[in-house]
């Protein structure tokens, strides 16, 4: 059978659709394929570089190493993952800094009308903050990129003297993290090219001091089922955690990770693929493999971070590719929602929704200068669909 064939059997014989994890009597749907995005087509660029749909305008907030608006705050180099908190009647985006020494985290303040009040530290004093996730009690877990790298507890508001170290959730080189609220447990992906894919359970849901590190146990195939094996040394030294485990799955580069409605969304950028974890009948398989993109060019190269709507789209962010954003929609589309121009340097990180979802925030990790000290943290305003 061809790749695409194969995998369409297992999928059928998994039970679930690729990406929309629906119980169906009929055919199910493969990997996504190319197709028109719900959004039109993408519109010359605007004053910023960035070209999108009709009807969506875009800003700059931030750039690294200049205040942001006239709050006195110097926003951090390198921003990469982010996530967007609900703060009164306004909202909190905080953003990741991916440099050593120094990383960290940053958060800029909105007011309702989206006016820009304040900027802060929510981190600070670690290394290559890369990725990281939203928990459902309102902080934020900001994950080291490096060889037995901590995750770290953050406060929207700050200071960053509140961040808290959380040892208990593994050290390994972390990427992303988000919060299972039904299963009550905390998923993990870890970028190296023979990573595994986590989850922490802990002993008090709500307090991350404690608890016990798992590893995803499956076979080589693309899609399957799984188990969940507990992790002798969460220390990960002398032996790494991803090596603790006879059977844990590999993952070439684990990065971006996304929960909702039972399911796992997470990229692996080694092999451009978007991985669907059906949480309820623990299966895994391919919601998006750029090899299998037919007819056509693939739309989405070098993946990278990922967040999601209350529609069912999936946002997956490029590291490469042509500085796109592009959508996954739940009929298994995928298509370019916004490209920034001139900055083929540079990649996306940290998308991520305002609660009304009606404000898409971003930024590009070194701008056009090709520099970590370049970084320009955009917000794109429009029609999305809810």
């Amino acid at each position: 059978m061809k790749r695409r064939n194969f995998l369409r059997a297992a999928v059928v014989g998994a039970g679930v659709t690729a990406f929309g994890n629906r119980l169906s009597g009929a055919a199910l749907a493969a990997p996504a394929q190319n197709g028109p995005s719900p959004y039109g087509a993408l519109q010359a660029a605007d004053s910023n570089g960035i070209q999108l749909p009709t009807g969506f305008t875009s800003r700059v907030i931030a750039r690294s190493g200049q205040q942001v608006a006239n709050t006195g705050y110097t926003w951090h180099s390198a921003p990469d993952g982010g996530a967007v908190f609900a703060d009164g009647s306004g909202w909190i985006y905080v953003s990741n800094s991916e440099i050593t020494p120094g990383g960290g985290a940053s958060a800029v303040k909105f007011d309702a009308s989206g006016n820009i009040t304040g900027a802060h530290r929510v981190l600070a004093n670690t290394r290559q903050n890369c990725a990281g996730g939203k928990t459902p009690w309102n902080t934020w877990l900001s994950c080291e990129e490096i060889d037995l790298g901590f995750v770290y507890e953050c406060q929207p508001n700050g200071p960053a003297t509140a961040a808290v170290q959380r040892p208990a959730m593994g050290k390994f080189k972390h990427e992303a993290a988000a919060a299972d609220p039904v299963r009550k447990v905390v998923y993990l992906t870890e970028d190296t090219s023979d990573g595994c894919f986590y989850r922490f359970v802990p002993t008090t849901w709500g307090d991350l001091s404690a608890g016990t590190l798992q590893v995803l146990k499956a076979g080589t195939a693309t899609s399957g089922s799984f188990t969940w094996a507990n992790v002798p040394d969460p220390d990960g030294s002398p032996t790494a955690t991803r090596n603790q485990v006879s059977g844990a799955k590999r993952f070439n580069g684990g990065e971006g990770l996304h929960y909702a409605n039972d399911t796992a969304w997470f990229t692996t950028k080694g092999d451009n693929r978007v991985w669907q974890l059906n949480l309820t009948n623990s299966t895994y398989e391919l919601a998006y493999d750029d090899s299998l993109v037919s007819p056509g060019s693939a739309p989405l190269t070098g993946v990278d971070n990922v967040t999601g709507t209350s529609s069912g789209d999936l946002y997956v962010a490029e590291d490469g590719g042509n500085m796109e954003i592009c959508i996954i929609t739940p009929n298994d589309i995928v298509a370019p929602f916004l490209r920034i121009n001139g900055q083929s340097s540079s990649e996306i990180c940290g998308p991520a929704f305002t609660p009304a979802g009606n404000r898409l925030y971003f930024s590009s990790q070194r701008g056009t200068s090709g520099s970590s000290s370049g970084g320009i943290t955009y917000e794109v305003t429009g029609p999305f669909r809810s």
